[in-house]
This record gives C-alpha cells, sequence and structure tokens, in this order.
C-alpha cells in the first residue's frame, strides 16, 4: 500500500473537501484527513484529476482548518470487515462500532461499493416469505429474492411495521428464520432506541446487524451507510449461505444527503433539485439484492420511503417504483381511524407474487383469495363513494353487504396488532370468513373445489 501524504487543501463546503496538486490519485481512494490537533476523519475520493481532488468526507468539514489539514490518500478502496460476529452488533456508516464493543477483527475484508453480479448468474426470484402481515401475505406477497418498498409519509408507522416485519420473517415451512441486515438513515435518538428494544425485547437482536446513521450524524455518511449495509448482507448470503433480509429506513434521506452533495459538487440538477443520476444510484443499491445459481443464501429487500407531502409521485418514490417488484403503500385515512398496519390494498402491489404462491408454496386457492378480494373491496370502495353522495341508508341491499364488508375487511383483515404474527393460512381463512358474508354465485373467481372446501355462508 502506498500512501500519499499533502497539505494542500483549499476549500471545505457541503461534507466535501478539496485537494490542489494530488496527481495520480484513484477513483474511490479511501482518504484520512487529519487537523491540527490530531483528530482523524476519514473520507473517499469522487472526483480525481491532477490539478484536483474532490474529497467526500463522512464525517463532514465543519471547523476544519485547511492550514492546519493533512491529507493522507491510502490508496485502497473503503473496506469493511467481515465475520460470522456481525451477527447482534451495531455499527455506523463506515462499519465502525456504535455498541461500545471492539470493531471485528477478520482477516476478510471487502470493498462497500461491491461487486458486479453477472446477470447470467442470477436466478428468479421465488419461495414464499412469511411476514405474519396479512396485508402483506395474502394480497402483496414477498418472494425471497425480491425487492418490495414500503411507501409512507410523515408521522405514519412505517417504522412500527419495519420493526415487526424484523421479527416475524421467516420462510413458511422452514426452521432456519433470516438473518436481517438492518439499515436507519437519519433517524432520531427515539427511533434507534425503538428499534434496539424492540429487536432485543423479541430475542432477534443475536440475529440482526444494526447500521445506524442518527439525525445529527453527518449527512454524507448516509451515502456509505447502504452500500456498507449491502456488503455484510452480500458476506452472509453468498459466503455463509444465509437468507437475508435487508431492510432500510428511510430512503428518502439518503436521496436528501445525495442532493445536498450533489448541490454542494455543483451537479446540474433535475426533478425538485435532485441529480439526474439519481434513478441509477438508487439502482446500484436496490440492484444489490436476488439469488445466484447454486448458491444457497438470498439476499431480499424491502427499503422504507417516505413520500413527501404523501405525493407518490414524488422523485424517490416514482424512481424508486420504477427498479423494484412493486410497493406497499400506507394509507392516512388508515391510520386516522386507528387502523394498525394502515395498508391501502388498492395501490399497493407485488409483481412477483405469483412465483411465490400457489399450492407447493402457500395453499392452492391462494392466488384466487387475492383476486376475489381484491374484486370485492374494489366494488365496496365505489359503494362507500355513493353512501358519501346519497348517503348510507338508499343504498340497496346489496350494496349495503359490500358496504360492510370494507368496513370488517379494514378492521379485522387490514388491522392486526403489533405482536400479532399471521400464519398464511390464518390470513387465508380469515379472508374465506369475510368473503363468506356474500352468496356462492358473488364469488366468481372462486372454482367449485375452492366453495366446497372453505366457503362456510349460507346462500
Amino acid at each position: 500500500m502506498s500512501i500519499k501524504e499533502y497539505r494542500t487543501a483549499i476549500q471545505a463546503r457541503g461534507g466535501l473537501l478539496v485537494v490542489k496538486d494530488a496527481p495520480g490519485i484513484a477513483f474511490g481512494d479511501r482518504v484520512r484527513i487529519e487537523n491540527h490537533a490530531g483528530a482523524v476523519r476519514n473520507g473517499q475520493v469522487i472526483r480525481s484529476a491532477d490539478s484536483e481532488v474532490l474529497i467526500l468526507v463522512f464525517e463532514g468539514t465543519d471547523d476544519l482548518d485547511l492550514d492546519h489539514t493533512w491529507v493522507r490518500f491510502l490508496d485502497e478502496p473503503v473496506e469493511i470487515a467481515l465475520s460470522p460476529e456481525l451477527l447482534g452488533r451495531e455499527f455506523n456508516g463506515l462499519g465502525e462500532p456504535r455498541d461500545g464493543r471492539p470493531p471485528i477483527l477478520a482477516n476478510l475484508r471487502r470493498p462497500v461499493s461491491g461487486s458486479a453480479i453477472n446477470p447470467a448468474a442470477r436466478t428468479y426470484p421465488r419461495e414464499f416469505i412469511q411476514t405474519g402481515i396479512s396485508t402483506i401475505d395474502g394480497l402483496n406477497s414477498l418472494v425471497r429474492g425480491q425487492k418490495l418498498p414500503i411507501f409512507s409519509g410523515s408521522g405514519l408507522p412505517h417504522n412500527r411495521l419495519a420493526a415487526q416485519i424484523v421479527r416475524q420473517a421467516k420462510l413458511k415451512d422452514e426452521d432456519t428464520s433470516f438473518s436481517i441486515v438492518f439499515a436507519a438513515m437519519g433517524v432520531s435518538y427515539a427511533d434507534a432506541r425503538f428499534f434496539r428494544e424492540e429487536f432485543a425485547s423479541s430475542g432477534v437482536l443475536r440475529n440482526v446487524v444494526m447500521f445506524i446513521n442518527l439525525a445529527d450524524d453527518p449527512p454524507v455518511e448516509r451515502l456509505t451507510l447502504p452500500r456498507t449495509a449491502l456488503t455484510a448482507a452480500e458476506y452472509l448470503a453468498y459466503d455463509l449461505d444465509r437468507h437475508v433480509l435487508v431492510v432500510m429506513t428511510d430512503m428518502t434521506y439518503y436521496a436528501e444527503a445525495l442532493r445536498e452533495v450533489a448541490t454542494a459538487k455543483g451537479d446540474v440538477p433535475a426533478r425538485k433539485g435532485y441529480p439526474g443520476y439519481l434513478y441509477s444510484d438508487l439502482a446500484e443499491i436496490y440492484e444489490r439484492c436476488g439469488r445466484i445459481h447454486e448458491r444457497h443464501g438470498s439476499i431480499t429487500m424491502m427499503p422504507v420511503v417516505s413520500m413527501p407531502s404523501d405525493d407518490i409521485t414524488h422523485p424517490i418514490p416514482d424512481l424508486t417504483g420504477y427498479i423494484t417488484e412493486g410497493q406497499i403503500v400506507l394509507s392516512r385515512e388508515l391510520h386516522n381511524q386507528g387502523i394498525y398496519p394502515p395498508v391501502h390494498i388498492s395501490p399497493s402491489l407485488s409483481r412477483l407474487m405469483k412465483d411465490g404462491i400457489g399450492k407447493d408454496d402457500t395453499r392452492e386457492d391462494h392466488p384466487r383469495v387475492a383476486g376475489q378480494i381484491y374484486a370485492l373491496y374494489a366494488r365496496a370502495q365505489e359503494t362507500r363513494n355513493l353512501a358519501s353522495i346519497i348517503g348510507a341508508d338508499e343504498l340497496s341491499e346489496r350494496d349495503r353487504r359490500f358496504l360492510a364488508f370494507a368496513d370488517a375487511f379494514d378492521q379485522r383483515f387490514v388491522g392486526q396488532g403489533e405482536s400479532e404474527d399471521r400464519s398464511i393460512d390464518a390470513t387465508l381463512n380469515l379472508a374465506w370468513e369475510l368473503m363468506s358474508a356474500f352468496p356462492r354465485d358473488s364469488l366468481t373467481r372462486m372454482n367449485e373445489t375452492d366453495l366446497a372446501k372453505y366457503y362456510t355462508g349460507t346462500d
């Protein structure tokens, strides 16, 4: 390793440091910045030329005296140490311990930027993952290797939902539970404490790796944190053959940090001030999950995206929707009614659901139950709109039945306790109980075998 040290820093702005006359520096190199008092900061080269080098300083550039700053280029990428001892630990965005315990000592170190996966080596996401949440398992099923984001809004309980998924996620009919990589960006002290206590009290902490960046930590550290977390996930999945669920919250804070750095760099802004490369940057993160031929392990991802002003067309959820395979959308209206989790099933979607459900994966009636529930709920929503215009008293008996179904569906199927872990059979049986309020001939998407086996109503 060759070390090059300079005292030619000429400018510091927005977490970026400019060093002049530093030839031969490679893009992506790791950097150590030391001030006159001996305090050390970490950085990475993000633009390189013989005349000037631009460095992203993870701890920020506040109070940096340029005249007394030493910049050392280490001629190596930003790496983290990897070993099975990662599980049960908490780190910052650079992979440094946050839990007061010693650093990980391991011979194996890998760059956080990861390595490209040969597309021909990828295999199609399959196999149902049970989260214990009816609106996900029954209607927007998650499969192993999928990217399924949660679209939320300010004040909605996405953190509680993410924590519940971490506690309950498992493969159906397999004893082995998921290893969890949990990455939190820009969270408050209260939220960070909530996650620690939830995982510890439920007994899953020993199987979780946490990467935490607090709201008052340097924003530029958020640009490295998801890549550090995914490097740990790749090690657990492809080296240790574990099934890994990566939960990231909140990708909006990541995108805002990217916008801040892009503005400081002078990049040309695009929609709402975000850089034009926001799509490719998000894709670089999301596409690191999946399954690989002849590897038992897999990486499944559920990123949380909070939508500014509840706008699903905002650039962050909009671009995320293009890259990922569906979305779980939380509803402020349901939340205001006291329903948890407030999943709005109409705009929610899992594009890979069909590949993880059915006779060999969940239950033979699952695809038809999901289709029938969606059809009934869509009709019930139309009835609700009609009732708001003409009044419920003016509705026909048939329409009143749809109205009652919608209310029961929201309260009993969508709503469930934070500690309620429903099996897929319990979810489907509950769906049948709600559908059985209608006559047999109304359930047009079900076949006679399904009706004979599961229908409990009276015509």
